[in-house]
């Protein structure tokens, strides 16, 4: 009903059913309850940053901003538990796991 309704919501780690590390089963529940893939991509990246007020550091990759980046194999778009999987990860402009190779 929120969704239908237009109300923002966020993507969280802080609280929740979802143990250190296991967040990312999140998007799966966004997309189950109601939201497009997008929009619980979104959840987690511009509409978290406008809720605390960032929007002007994080929420998204563009200069001058902090981004941390993430890569999947395969598209989220279409399959939301990619994210699930991660394969890449770049914090701070450095990576710190390449799964890729």
């Amino acid at each position: 009903m929120a969704i239908s309704r237009g109300v923002k919501i966020s993507f969280g780690t802080g609280v929740g059913p979802f143990p250190h590390g296991t967040q990312a089963a999140e998007f799966a529940y966004l997309v189950k309850y109601g939201m497009s893939p997008s929009q619980a991509i979104q959840a987690a990246t511009t509409a978290a940053a406008e809720m605390m007020g960032w929007q002007d550091r994080i929420g998204s990759i563009e200069k001058g901003k902090f981004a941390d980046i993430i890569a999947v194999s395969g598209d989220p778009l279409k399959d939301i538990t990619e994210l699930e999987r991660v394969k890449f990860v770049m914090k701070g402009g450095q990576v710190v796991r390449d799964d890729t190779k």
